[in-house]
């Protein structure tokens, strides 16, 4: 009997958004719980010992387990499907970018969008706006390491779409809230289009 999937998530995040996304474009149906995170409803007693102790979403419920770490979700929803390449290279060359996502793009893409859209720039602390400018430029940096390895293929991994195209593209198509200029990389909005034009697409706020 297959367990029930549960993502405990935050629907503006983009740790969350990767997750749905990999669960529609790989067939498995799963439930969604809502948190406000800016209420802190993932620090309350109860999720710190009921679902993550860490105080953290997403977290993805495989029954009566849980699993935290976005990527990690991922991989589990994704075990199986057309989104993991066969191919061992392959397979590790998929991990390699899942893992650069977490360490150089989702830290400087994904804090600023946070800092800029959800806290908003008047709420900012002394420290956070000292570190824009670093993970600015870190950000473009990591944009164009994307642009020039999309330069002479489609998808960053193999031939189709895996799940490295899935987290690098949760953030990506969303730099532009934090004030990205996407248009200085032609090749990585060449592939955000195709991203979006793959059959079960779904977008992270439906329209």
């Amino acid at each position: 009997m297959t367990e029930q999937l549960i993502l405990h998530e935050y629907a503006e995040s983009g740790n969350c958004y990767k997750v749905r996304l990999t669960a529609t474009l790989a067939g498995k149906p799963m439930d969604r719980r809502e948190y406000d995170i800016m209420k802190g409803e993932t620090r309350t007693p109860q999720f710190l010992a009921s679902v993550n102790s860490n105080g953290r979403i997403p977290v993805l419920q495989v029954g009566k387990r849980f699993i935290p770490e976005s990527n990690a979700a991922c991989y589990y929803i994704a075990d199986g499907s057309h989104l993991i390449p066969t191919d061992p290279f392959n397979h590790a060359d998929m991990l390699r970018w899942m893992f650069w996502e977490q360490y150089s793009h989702e830290p400087n893409i994904a804090t600023l969008k946070f800092w800029m859209r959800t806290l908003g720039p008047d709420k900012l602390s002394d420290l956070q706006r000292a570190q824009m400018p670093g993970k600015r430029t870190a950000g473009n940096a990591a944009l164009k390491l994307m642009d020039d390895h999309l330069k002479d293929r489609d998808w960053f991994v193999g031939d189709s779409i895996s799940l490295a195209d899935i987290c690098l593209f949760a953030y990506t198509h969303l730099a532009g809230e934090a004030e990205f200029d996407l248009s200085r990389y032609p090749n990585v909005v060449a592939w955000v289009e195709r991203v979006e034009a793959t059959p079960r697409y779904v977008a992270m706020i439906p329209e």
